[in-house]
């Protein structure tokens, strides 16, 4: 184990914002620059995190929210935590803002969300990514639906407006946000970004659950 604690780094965003290209392009930025990287998703890849993912279209609201909360919690306790301790910069495709987005979207009141979420190991860097909401739209039209959410075609600009709003609140909580429109940038730009925006100190350990700012859908 090193004495140098890794840092946690979370990408966000609507579907098809181009979080998987973004990570990818991450991983390779942060290894040139000679840091260790781990990658890592949520749902995790736990027997609880992809019972999750595959029953997603399925269980919704406040029980689909509790379910990802409970394995958002075994995953920092069992692969988030080792491996920043171990002294790896750990990079996670979704966290705390898509379940603020996406559990809000499938009904649950922020309120809820936020006291699940109260006890999370926070990210250094909270990466929102964002993009036109026609682009999205024509990039899950190619890609094909992946999800219940897929099939609203309002979805898009719901989903580009409620990251916004979320990005907001996560700031005035004291989290470090970055927010980056993808829909001109190549994946290289983005990465070279989030890796010049690194904080060198941790963000408070607990998210406050004092809403600051708007919280409408």
């Amino acid at each position: 184990m090193t004495e140098q604690r890794g840092l946690f780094i979370t990408l966000d965003g609507p579907s098809g914002v181009g979080k998987s290209t973004t990570i990818e392009a991450l991983h390779r930025e942060m290894t040139g620059r000679g840091i260790a990287v781990r990658q890592t998703v949520e749902p995790s890849t736990s027997k609880l995190g992809t019972f999750t993912r595959e029953n997603a279209n399925d269980i919704h609201g406040h029980a689909l929210a509790c379910l990802v909360m409970a394995d958002r919690y075994a995953h920092v306790e069992d692969e988030i935590r080792p491996s920043l301790d171990a002294g790896h910069t750990v990079i996670c495709d979704r966290y705390v803002a898509s379940t603020l987005v996406l559990q809000q979207l499938d009904g649950v009141p922020l309120k809820f969300l936020l006291a699940l979420n109260a006890d999370i190991l926070l990210p250094d860097l909270a990466v929102i990514l964002t993009a036109s909401p026609g682009l999205i739209a024509n990039r899950i039209a190619e890609r094909g639906v992946r999800h219940r959410f897929h099939l609203d075609p309002a979805m898009p600009g719901r989903e580009v407006d409620l990251y916004s709003k979320t990005a907001q609140a996560l700031t005035a909580r004291g989290m470090k946000v970055l927010v980056l429109d993808t829909s001109d940038a190549r994946p290289a730009e983005a990465a070279a970004s989030i890796a010049d925006a690194l904080p060198e100190l941790s963000v408070p350990s607990v998210l406050s659950p004092t809403p600051t700012t708007p919280q409408g859908k």
